[in-house]
């Protein structure tokens, strides 16, 4: 994989990528990068840039190589972690999984807003489960490539009822969490019926508190994270993320996406799902900084949600994110995206 940024041929073939269905492209493309991934390490050596020191962050007893890090939804099975890292990613989240596998809702459910910058989906957590991300995840540890750290989102089966969720989590994570440098406890997708509704203080303190189960029992302990939506009211989002941080959440994911969809300029009639991409970047990052006001500077808050350039990347951290995840502007961005972000953070930082 040539890591170096190619910014004139993604130009060229992005018209030719977009011209395929939306999740062909990116079935194809995590084809190739899996493949790619199962011969190649990934591994960076000291002197690259996506390792310089300066951008380094420690937080939550791991090791950051950068602030920028791949958002869950991208790589749901954990397919192609190699590449990733390859690409300058500070770290990565792969998921959501659920602990059955599960098709996910009828296609076509991805859709690409270009003159919004955004994407819709309704993907509806499509994975093979969490034995299989079991699997994977053994063999990826076993090959010892690993340079950041590794996330793993956790979401709710479709066909667990409500009142067992907690239960689905806790499986979820028994599966899981060892293989994990951190979890992340999902709750914020809106292609999930009614997975939203778990968004209470009840809800979560039950479902963390139940996870913490099997956690604690970990040699070393596994840091939790909450994911929240941007439709949260303030009030509700801050009773929510100080019940997890009472839990023992080390902090909170800020934000899925949105079912808003007013203001855009494409057309969007009879189009449902979860919008993300420059449309969702106002109100993720003024939820971000309400959230983190609200709970000071302890907890640790990534934020996401819209970051389409290096001025978004800094707005998060501006507004109280220690770190900052993408997906949507790598959709837009190409291979060389990540790397023109740490640039851009470099030129302020250095």
């Amino acid at each position: 994989m040539n890591d170096q940024d190619t910014p004139g041929l993604w130009r060229l073939i992005r018209p030719l990528a977009f011209r395929l269905d939306a999740e062909l492209t990116h079935r194809l493309t995590l084809a190739l990068l899996a493949r790619w991934s199962a011969v190649f390490d990934g591994r960076l050596p000291a002197a690259d840039p996506a390792r310089r020191a300066d951008l380094g962050r420690r937080l939550m007893g791991l090791s950051f190589a950068n602030p920028i890090g791949l958002a869950a939804g991208l790589d749901k099975e954990a397919a192609a972690v190699p590449a990733w890292q390859r690409l300058g990613f500070g770290f990565i989240e792969v998921g959501t999984v659920t602990a059955l596998p599960q098709p996910g809702n009828p296609r076509p459910r991805l859709f690409r807003l270009p003159a919004d910058g955004a994407i819709v989906n309704r993907m509806g957590f499509n994975n093979a489960g969490a034995a299989a991300m079991q699997l994977r995840l053994e063999r990826l540890r076993a090959r010892d490539v690993l340079q950041v750290p590794l996330g793993v989102n956790l979401g709710k089966s479709k066909v667990t009822p409500a009142d067992q969720a907690a239960a689905d989590y806790r499986a979820s994570f028994e599966r899981l969490g060892a293989l994990a440098d951190y979890v992340v406890v999902n709750i914020s997708s809106p292609n999930t019926p009614g997975l939203r509704d778990l968004q209470t203080v009840d809800e979560v303190r039950r479902i963390v508190d139940t996870i913490q189960g099997p956690n604690q029992r970990l040699a070393q302990p596994r840091p939790l994270l909450l994911k929240l939506a941007p439709d949260l009211a303030d009030a509700d989002a801050i009773d929510c993320a100080r019940t997890a941080l009472d839990a023992g959440c080390a902090g909170l994911i800020l934000t899925n996406t949105t079912i808003r969809f007013a203001g855009l300029k494409s057309p969007t009639l009879g189009l449902s799902g979860g919008l993300s991409g420059r449309p969702l970047f106002e109100r993720s990052t003024q939820l971000l900084k309400t959230v983190r006001e609200a709970l000071g500077a302890g907890p640790v808050l990534i934020g996401v949600g819209g970051v389409m350039d290096t001025a978004g990347a800094r707005a998060k951290l501006a507004a109280g994110a220690d770190l900052v995840q993408v997906y949507t502007g790598l959709m837009y961005g190409g291979p060389g995206w990540v790397r023109r972000l740490l640039r851009g953070l470099e030129s302020r930082e250095g």
